[in-house]
């Protein structure tokens, strides 16, 4: 989405010497503003787009799960409707709940251990701010002394998360 550009803000190209160091400034200023408010608008645009395409896809994913899920029930029941063949009808279905039972409650061990090792906090990102905010709090004192004091302390080397 393009703005409207103002032709008496456009810039003065070749009339340095008839204006301030105050006007420059402040045409600096007003085109800076005017980029980002340009790339605001035109990152809104795209997000707009991207979230539209995102919903259509979930409300896609949703209805194939419910009729993965149907699916899956009337699959269930046609071989409970096997075992029915050499056994009776309960039998049958009896079986299959007995084995979805089991795949349940090892989905859910599995479950379990994988919840068991999440930390709760993000402890390097919490490293990581403290030592930029004792960074930022030792660097006015290093600029207005301009002595060689404590130098603010290295970052950990950062590692990718699997």
């Amino acid at each position: 989405m393009a703005t409207p550009v103002d032709p008496g803000k456009q810039p003065h190209v070749g009339l340095t010497g008839d204006r301030t160091i105050g006007q420059l400034v402040s045409d600096v200023s007003t085109d800076i503003s005017q980029i980002m408010r340009g790339e605001i608008e035109l990152a809104k645009a795209e997000i707009k787009q991207d979230v539209g395409h995102a919903g259509k896809g979930a409300g896609m994913f949703v209805g194939a799960g419910v009729l993965g899920l149907y699916g899956l029930g009337l699959l269930l029941l046609g071989l409970a409707g096997v075992i029915a063949i050499w056994l009776s009808w309960w039998a049958g279905l009896l079986i299959v709940a007995a084995v979805l039972f089991v795949v349940a409650a090892i989905l859910a061990l599995v479950g379990k251990k994988q919840i068991s090792q999440v930390k709760g906090k993000p402890e390097r990102a919490i490293s990581h701010a403290q030592q930029t905010v004792a960074t930022l709090k030792q660097a006015p004192a290093q600029l207005r002394g301009g002595s060689s004091g404590p130098t603010a302390p290295a970052l950990p080397e950062t590692t990718t998360v699997p």
